[in-house]
């Protein structure tokens, strides 16, 4: 009769996982919630920029800039008194108070870079943070 392997111990000697350290745990976090927050999509703004969009009006009440006169209508004395009107009240809006400025910038705020330049940007961070986790295990043994 053949003896069965012990299975307990071949569970207690097998070699373990790779666990990071506190401080490892904290840098991958970091690095990871940067990278997600920044990653642009194929179009319109990163989740970070919709975020931050996003808490400066969440009930949309502030006034936009209003778009370019067209060309075609600088003649129309209706349409320029129209689009004066829009823009003056965009600026009393805007100048009204410094929070209520900065709310306006916040919501305007796009993407530092063009998409291809911050992936890039993004994939050196994550490849510098782990290179900085490699280190720090390092000094951990």
């Amino acid at each position: 009769m053949t003896s069965l392997p012990n299975v307990r111990s071949a569970w207690y000697n097998a070699p373990r996982m790779w666990q990071p350290a506190r401080r490892q745990w904290a840098l991958i976090w970091l690095v990871a919630v940067l990278v997600i927050l920044g990653w642009p999509p194929d179009a319109g703004r990163s989740l970070g920029a919709t975020l931050v969009n996003w808490a400066a009006d969440p009930g949309h009440t502030l006034p936009a800039m209003p778009p370019p006169l067209p060309r075609g209508l600088d003649d129309d004395g209706n349409a320029v008194a129209e689009h004066d009107l829009l823009e003056r009240s965009y600026y009393d809006e805007r100048n009204r108070s410094a929070v209520t400025r900065v709310r306006i910038d916040l919501k305007q705020t796009a993407d530092p870079f063009e998409p291809t330049t911050q992936r890039q940007l993004l994939i050196g961070l994550a490849v510098i943070g782990a290179l900085l986790v490699w280190q720090l295990e390092g000094r951990r043994r």
